[in-house]
């Protein structure tokens, strides 16, 4: 299996923190969000990495270089990261799409455990990881999912009174699904308003149609850097992971 991870961004809602390196670049406790993102990558037996580039790309690429271990890496610049939204980075990327395959948010971090359940869900198709929780804002992007575990819609506008998930910007494509949703991006990006939608919102075009699948991973844990009470709260998050893996070693 091989992981896309979307770091073109800047982060622009990050402030300082962002201000002259990607969001993926912070540091949570002595790695980078993706040095952390590429280590539990390696720690679930997930040795190629795709990870596409844009705002302040060389500083990524020296990133990279200076990393020991782990999957192995290349990107990819997107060029047009400053004009179109992560569907860009995606039909930048879309070559990519074949076979078995993760696509992951830049700035999400999850746990060893949870990319485990990820990796070793064999539900074919398109799967989209989702969390449950007792309430939703509008920043969440938000699932309607049924007993079966088929996904209805996706998107941050959904009607409150049917959201029953979020979305936790991570998804896994087998058995064709990847090529599936290929295909839908090159449509999309072709519309009128390609270059301002998110992927996910082609996921939720795909669901009208055919079957898209969702796992949840309740109770596991994870975090996604938005607003910079978020950078706090995950380096309290990746603290307790480190221990845990201290105590276990």
């Amino acid at each position: 299996m091989k992981a896309i991870i979307l770091s073109a961004g800047q982060g622009s809602r990050l402030g300082q923190l962002t201000h002259d390196r990607p969001k993926c670049l912070i540091d949570f406790a002595g790695r980078t969000l993706l040095d952390r993102q590429l280590d539990t990558l390696a720690a679930n037996g997930i040795d190629e990495a795709v990870v596409v580039t844009g705002f302040r790309d060389e500083q990524v690429e020296a990133a990279l270089a200076r990393r020991a271990g782990g999957p192995r890496v290349r990107t990819i610049y997107n060029p047009f990261y400053k004009v179109a939204d992560n569907l860009g980075s995606l039909f930048i990327a879309r070559e990519e799409l074949a076979g078995e395959c993760l696509v992951w948010n830049g700035d999400t971090l999850v746990s060893d455990a949870l990319m485990a359940r990820v990796v070793g869900n064999q539900r074919e198709g398109i799967c989209v990881t989702i969390d449950r929780k007792a309430e939703y804002d509008e920043d969440d992007m938000k699932v309607v999912a049924d007993g079966d575990g088929r996904l209805h819609a996706i998107g941050k506008r959904l009607p409150m009174g049917n959201v029953n998930a979020e979305s936790i910007g991570l998804l896994a494509f087998r058995g064709g699904g990847a090529e599936r949703f290929r295909a839908a991006i090159d449509t999309a990006i072709r519309s009128a308003e390609g270059t301002t939608i998110w992927y996910l919102r082609v996921i939720h075009q795909i669901a009208q149609k055919d079957d898209v699948w969702t796992l949840d991973i309740s109770g596991e844990e994870w975090g996604e850097v938005d607003f910079p009470p978020d950078v706090e709260s995950a380096r309290a998050l990746v603290a307790r992971w480190d221990a845990r893996r201290a105590a276990a070693a």
